[in-house]
């Protein structure tokens, strides 16, 4: 609650200027184009995401496990720097344009930036959100419902079409939710595609005004947008149960033969791939060599890498470990209770990361004076903003456990705790696993909060990457983007293959 808190007091300190300015039609207009991006990211996502996680899951896929990490990698680079890499490819005058100009004598493609823009590098930047969720839940479908319905004549198609995507609509909705949420919180993708939205307007009143009271006007209507996205997931769950409610053994799903899909569906995960990884990675290392060859040096990015994994590490495991019980709270004792800390765990991480690095420190500043400067506030401030993360992955594995295996334990004896550490627990293993990976992940890119609440002297891959290209030194920027990237794959990559709940 501290962000909203801050808001709220410098709500009050508002002038009657920046009411006004709350009231503009421009203001309106940012808040269409903010609509229109999220609505495209998050369509777009899931058009890419639910067939790579179903394939790579359920199917005969060739190099699944191949296609399964790769496909996760993308949510590791940075938003600003993915932006700038593919202006530098689909730009004017970049390089597929002066290869067309070569090949076909075209000097002129459409505009990169804008719209289009902003929704095609947001969506193969964040499209994992929703695909390690959703992979993690198709993982724990009992396969026996789908073989049932298979058995009553459905084809394998119908049968994901009436069974498993119902099934998956929890994982879905809440893979959607981080996405949209991610979108209208993003500063560096809009502001590098020209696009915009109430983030970079936000940024723009916080850095070209000396009264910051008109961006937290702004704030607050952008977290209210927050709220009725919220709002609209959790009715799209509705109440429906996700659990098997009959008896019965769960087994471990069949692999689903493609046939003469095989080689289209390949097809699929390398153009995926390809755009969202392998362009943006062949372009940072071009930097890298570029670099290297006129003397640049990699040292400095060392201590800066131990500084990355310290903060996130500690982040992960602490955020993991408390969306355990918020999502047991709020799936087994579903009211308006529930529904309310459930909202008010996504105010931070709707809100751009210097609203919440200027409330910390606000309170750091006032009633924290021992936390503040110090690693502490830094983690909190990256829990308050990725909580959400995990949340959701948590949430969507305490969805599928039925209700009955936990009643039928406490009926032979066994307590509350007794019951969460041998049922429950295991049950929802995967789910914290897939969460604690997802805040490592985000939290090595993060960088506003921490150019705010960082220790002196103390910077992260981020920070550094941000601080070069700020200046143009992209040949500097490229060695710790790339470590950003393998340090946050490498974690992932173990987790996909030798997570039981995820394994193929």
């Amino acid at each position: 609650m501290l962000p909203f808190v801050y808001l709220i007091v410098r709500a009050f300190d508002a002038s009657d200027l920046a009411w006004q300015l709350l009231f503009r039609i421009k203001t309106l207009h940012t808040l269409f184009n903010t609509l229109v991006l999220t609505i495209g990211v998050v369509f777009v996502s899931i058009l890419i995401s639910l067939p790579m996680a179903w394939l790579t899951v359920r199917t005969d896929l060739p190099l699944r496990r191949f296609w399964s990490v790769l496909g996760a990698l993308p949510i590791v680079i940075p938003s600003y720097v993915g932006a700038f890499l593919y202006i530098t490819v689909f730009g004017p005058k970049a390089l597929f344009q002066q290869l067309l100009e070569i090949i076909f004598g075209i000097e002129r493609i459409p505009s990169f930036y804008g719209l289009s823009g902003a929704i095609i590098v947001l969506s193969l930047l964040s499209y994992p959100y929703i695909y390690l969720i959703v992979r993690a839940s198709i993982s724990n479908i009992d396969s026996s419902i789908e073989d049932s319905a298979r058995s009553l004549g459905r084809s394998s198609f119908k049968t994901f079409l009436t069974v498993t995507l119902p099934m998956l609509r929890p994982a879905i909705a809440a893979g959607a939710l981080l996405v949209a949420l991610y979108v209208i919180s993003d500063f560096g993708a809009v502001s590098l595609m020209r696009y915009p939205t109430f983030t970079w307007s936000i940024y723009q009143q916080y850095q070209g005004a000396i009264d910051r009271s008109a961006a937290a006007l702004l704030s607050i209507l952008l977290l209210l947008f927050s709220v009725v996205i919220l709002y609209m997931e959790q009715k799209s769950r509705g109440r429906i149960k996700y659990h098997r409610s009959g008896a019965g053994i769960s087994k471990r799903p069949s692999l689903i033969r493609l046939g003469q899909w095989k080689w289209p569906a390949v097809i699929f995960c390398a153009l995926v791939v390809s755009f969202s990884l392998i362009l943006p990675g062949s372009v940072l290392v071009y930097w890298l060599v570029r670099g290297i060859s006129y003397g640049e040096t990699i040292a400095s990015a060392w201590s800066t890498a131990l500084n990355s994994i310290y903060a996130s590490g500690l982040t992960a495991i602490i955020a993991g470990l408390i969306a355990i019980p918020v999502a047991a709270f709020i799936v087994r004792f579903p009211g308006k209770v529930a529904r309310l800390f459930e909202s008010i765990s996504y105010v931070g991480y709707a809100l751009p990361g210097i609203v919440i690095g200027l409330s910390l420190v606000f309170f750091g500043v006032r009633y924290g004076g021992f936390l503040y400067q110090t690693i502490w506030i830094l983690v909190f401030a990256y829990i308050v903003l990725f909580f959400p993360v995990a949340m959701g992955s948590v949430r969507s594995s305490f969805a599928q456990i039925r209700p009955s295996y936990e009643e039928a334990a406490k009926g032979l004896g066994r307590s509350n705790i007794g019951v969460m550490y041998s049922i429950t627990l295991p049950l929802v293993r995967s789910g914290v696993i897939v969460a604690m990976a997802l805040v490592f992940l985000i939290t090595m890119k993060e960088l506003t909060a921490t150019l705010i609440l960082g220790p002196l002297g103390f910077k992260t891959l981020a920070t550094q990457v941000w601080s070069f290209t700020s200046e143009a030194f992209f040949a500097k920027a490229a060695f710790p983007a790339l470590l950003i990237i393998l340090l946050s794959s490498i974690p992932l990559a173990f987790i996909m293959y030798k997570n039981r709940a995820l394994r193929l």
